[in-house]
């Protein structure tokens, strides 16, 4: 390791890159200050909520965002049990169905939610949403960053409310800026109470003692040290793990190194280690999202990485964009599960990539089940395309010891993107292709298997 512990904290808070590579690491700590920003804009964010719900027109809101857009969403919606805000990140087109079907378009609010502004999955939302709901500005709001293409087509389109991110904040660091707060303060949440709470776990994390944030880092650092690369990440009943995966896989999967988060998995075994979640009550997830971004910052360290970028998140996307212009796209089996957990060893673990419809998800229990026996390896598993921006990155960019096991369905008929030469159904199976030429193309051992067949 670089740095000398007890010189890390005060490091990391003067914004030094050589905490890590030295290669401008010091552009994305936008995080730091975030929580106090963002509890200075609490009384616009509950003047836009009473405006949009003042007239009791509008009482349901679909946030269409990926990885860090949605993840986050996700665990605050599920936490706080809020009913009235449906994430959708999925390309599957009976899940979108599904979700417009349920929907009364003239009480409904779509946020586009993106940092960049062109996530394709997110745009291909809008334009659907856009044309079903007739083109009225009104019932629309996004979440971008300043100058992105869609904050363009935002002001173009009247809008009811552009909500600006804050460019010196990656997407996975993103939870506790306008990506996870709109959506807070849209399900109801005390802003004031969740962050009065964050604020305490902010000042927790400049110590030089007693640092939750530097003491969880050190030891997943040093457990990575010691080989046990497999954070094991509590359960939690609002599904932390889900946005903890990203920010660990997407920020230390680099350079062949990279640490493993397995949310609900075992921590008994040589090559893991426990990750303690800390949530009481639903109020005190800022400050466990805060410990959680400065650890993986500390972890970091550890590897000798860049914890701030992706560079293997893009080999996916071209995939995809080439098999979208080939044509129509087959998804044969290739191998077998058998096949592919006969080659597992020692430290090795297991990815079920399944892009299938959200609502068959149970339906894998039974083979993730038999990957733990059949390998002794922990057992990793996400929806396509959502992991393509959360763990794909460390299943390109990471050591090389992932069984990658690609599931796929029928994704039935087609729902066409307006604008679009393909449908939803076409571009949920070219990303899986894609990722799956993306995988073998890196010497990754790959296999593909009908969910139908399992």
């Amino acid at each position: 390791m670089a740095v000398a512990t007890e010189q890390l904290v005060e490091r990391i808070w003067a914004r030094d890159p050589t905490v890590w590579t030295g290669s401008g690491e010091e552009q994305w700590l936008g995080w730091l200050d975030e929580p106090l920003r963002m509890r200075e804009r609490i009384d616009d964010l509950l003047g836009f909520v009473e405006e949009v719900a003042s007239p009791g027109v509008i009482d349901t809101f679909v946030l269409a965002g990926m990885g860090g857009s949605s993840l986050a969403p996700i665990v605050l919606q599920e936490s706080f049990r809020g009913e009235s805000l449906h994430v959708l990140d999925t390309t599957h087109p009976a899940a979108i169905r599904r979700l417009l079907e349920e929907l009364d378009l003239e009480r409904t609010l779509f946020i586009a939610s993106s940092k960049s502004g062109t996530t394709l999955e997110t745009r291909s939302h809008l334009d659907l949403f856009w044309e079903r709901n007739g083109g009225r500005g009104e019932f629309f709001a996004a979440v971008t960053d300043p100058g992105s293409e869609l904050e363009s087509l935002a002001t173009e389109r009247g809008f009811l409310r552009v909500f600006q991110g804050e460019p010196s904040i990656g997407g996975r660091y993103s939870a506790l800026s306008p990506f996870g707060i709109v959506p807070a303060a849209l399900l109801g949440i005390d802003l004031e109470r969740f962050f009065e709470r964050t604020a305490e776990m902010v000042e927790a994390c400049r110590l030089a003692e007693g640092n939750p944030g530097l003491e969880l880092g050190r030891q997943l650092g040093e457990g990575w040290q010691a080989g046990r690369d497999k954070v094991c990440i509590d359960e939690s009943e609002g599904g932390f793990g889900l946005w903890a995966e990203q920010l660990i896989a997407e920020s230390t999967g680099k350079d062949g190194k990279g640490l493993v988060p397995a949310p609900a998995e075992s921590p008994e075994g040589r090559d893991r280690q426990r990750g303690e979640v800390r949530l009481e009550d639903p109020y005190e997830l800022g400050q466990e999202f805060f410990r959680w971004e400065f650890a993986v910052a500390v972890a970091g360290s550890y590897l000798g990485i860049n914890p701030f970028d992706q560079p293997d998140v893009q080999a996916a996307k071209d995939k995809t964009n080439e098999v979208l212009a080939s044509g129509e796209v087959e998804l044969d089996p290739e191998s077998s599960p058998d096949e592919l957990f006969v080659q597992a060893q020692e430290g090795d673990y297991v990815s079920i990539q399944a892009f299938i419809d959200p609502s068959r998800a149970a339906e894998l229990q039974p083979l993730i089940e038999r990957a733990r026996e059949q390998t002794g390896c922990v057992v990793t598993h996400g929806l396509g395309p959502r992991y393509l921006h959360s763990t794909g990155q460390l299943h390109k960019g990471g050591p090389n010891t992932g069984l990658f096991l690609q599931v796929v369905d029928d994704p039935g008929e087609e729902l066409p993107i307006p604008g679009k030469p393909f449908g939803f159904a076409r571009f949920i199976r070219a990303q899986a292709a894609g990722d799956f030429e993306s995988l073998r193309e890196r010497g990754r051992r790959v296999a593909r298997v009908r969910l139908e067949e399992i």
